[in-house]
């Protein structure tokens, strides 16, 4: 049997990060164990028919609260290599500034994570704006949308909402 310095359980956004910063050290032995498999399913490597792979064998379906009032949803969690990153319609969106420093735990205000952010992202707009450039994960502006996404951008922005082409701005 082989050893390993770290096993990580969970091939989702964090095990995938985590695994990638352990095996930077060629000295260490890391094990990643996923329950799915391979994100082979073209329906979730299109942004518009994702959500018929939400009732395959790429997800894992658990019941909301059943004591709770109204329809009891379901929580959708991936179950393939990307975890629920791979089942998210191709969607890149990180909490917003306030949501980070709500937490209220050192370490993980956005004074804290805003910059890991910018780190790890190579957005198609370039850096400036809380956006990164050079890092390992591209972040591309959806290139066309439907007449539907543009009478709802203008009806948000006939209510004051601004426009933006950044989902993380």
């Amino acid at each position: 049997m082989a050893d390993y310095d770290y096993i990580v359980v969970g091939a989702g956004s964090a095990g995938c990060a985590l695994v990638n910063r352990l095996v930077a050290d060629p000295s260490n032995r890391v094990l990643l164990i996923e329950a799915g498999g391979e994100d082979n399913n073209p329906l979730i490597h299109i942004p518009r028919t994702f959500i018929q792979a939400l009732a395959g064998k790429d997800v894992w379906s658990f019941p909301g609260d059943p004591a709770a009032p109204g329809p009891n949803p379901f929580w959708v969690r991936g179950k393939v290599l990307g975890g629920s990153s791979s089942v998210n319609g191709m969607v890149y969106m990180r909490g917003r500034p306030d949501d980070y420093d709500g937490l209220g735990l050192p370490g993980w205000g956005w004074s804290d994570v805003g910059r890991v952010f910018e780190e790890m992202e190579n957005h198609e707009l370039g850096a400036g704006g809380g956006r990164g450039s050079g890092g390992p994960l591209d972040v591309t502006v959806h290139p066309d949308r439907t007449p539907l996404c543009d009478a709802m951008i203008e009806a948000a922005s006939a209510n004051g909402a601004e426009p933006t082409e950044d989902l993380n701005q």
